[in-house]
């Protein structure tokens, strides 16, 4: 029962938040809501619980989600630790949370580019944010270097690596085909790690 009114709380206080940050009034955001100021004004105080339907109208008057403002307030996930794969030459911290529609990841990257190049439905992303990466796509070879960023159709044959003894630092985005192709294994045996 505590966790439940902790929760209640935590919503109320990203519900005023919420508010206070696009700068409304209650007066504003009852409006958008259609609820009354005096219900709102009690909702946000904690005089009065919030109601399913209230909630949802109100999430969707801040363009946020129900899940947003439910979503745990526990701060056990706010360390990302790295995964090492020694045998695939690159560490690894999962920045996006399961289930998220995209994955975002930030990869240190060891090893020279394999010779077995893959091909995926989909599309990936990455910036380099330290070192030069080297990308294969079918016969090219592109190095992308710090600051520069690159996107490319993987039902090209690709690859990336590192130049020989130069780490290189990326920040990948992935969409569910391209988190399956490279990803899938290693966030297993993350996910299992916690």
């Amino acid at each position: 029962m505590k966790q439940d009114v902790e929760l209640e709380d935590l919503v109320r206080q990203r519900i005023r938040g919420l508010r206070a940050a696009r700068g409304w009034s209650l007066d504003e955001l009852a409006a958008r809501c259609h609820l009354s100021p005096s219900t709102l004004s009690r909702i946000e105080t904690g005089h009065r619980r919030i109601a399913l339907d209230q909630l949802t109208a109100i999430a969707r008057a801040l363009d946020t989600s129900l899940d947003h403002l439910v979503e745990s307030g526990s701060d056990d996930d706010v360390v990302i630790r790295p995964h090492r794969d020694d045998a695939r030459g690159m560490t690894t911290w999962l920045l996006s949370r399961e289930g998220a529609p995209m994955t975002v990841a930030k990869l240190r990257i060891t090893r020279a580019v394999p010779a077995d190049l893959r091909v995926h439905p989909g599309r990936d992303w990455l910036t380099v944010l330290s070192g030069t990466v080297v990308l294969r796509l079918g016969d090219r070879t592109i190095h992308v270097r710090t600051g520069e960023a690159a996107e490319f159709s993987t039902m090209v044959p690709h690859a990336f690596g590192a130049v020989p003894g130069e780490p290189a630092e990326v920040l990948c985005i992935l969409d569910h085909a391209g988190e399956r192709s490279h990803l899938t294994e290693l966030e297993a045996k993350m996910r299992a790690e916690h």
